[in-house]
């Protein structure tokens, strides 16, 4: 009976502990999606003109499928990329966004934009995601 019940436990807590796992069903949003949330910060935080928001859409959906496309290049290769490649690729893009927000921004805007709104953009890890704390 004591076997039975510590197998009934046992899959129990099984099933809670897979079920409790974040992130199970990830899928990646498409370059409109990732545009739009762009377009609502930048909408919120400024105000901008319907054609200066549009214009913001229009690149940055361009950008982001062009960047799509660019990672399913270097993966199709069925190795897994260095560290350094893939940084450097994600930096080429992140450039080329800065470019496009710099181009319809005022200085001041820019600024806000990479000081206050793109950090909070950033996805954030479950718990915290910081470095362990070390004290006593």
């Amino acid at each position: 009976m004591k076997k039975i019940f510590l197998l009934l436990m046992a899959s129990v807590a099984l099933s809670v502990i897979t079920y409790a796992q974040p992130g199970g069903g990830f899928q990646r949003r498409t370059p409109e999606e990732r545009a739009a949330t762009i377009h609502a910060k930048l909408d919120s935080a400024f105000k901008l003109e319907a054609s200066k928001l549009a214009m913001i859409d229009t690149a940055l959906t361009v950008l982001y499928k062009k960047q799509d496309q660019r990672m399913q290049e270097i993966f199709a290769g069925g190795e897994r990329p260095d560290r350094e490649t893939m940084m450097a690729e994600r930096k080429k893009y992140t450039d080329a966004q800065d470019e496009i927000l710099k181009a319809v921004l005022t200085e001041e805007q820019y600024g806000i934009w990479k000081e206050k709104i793109e950090p909070s953009m950033r996805p954030q890890r479950p718990g915290g995601g910081g470095p362990p704390s070390g004290g006593n």
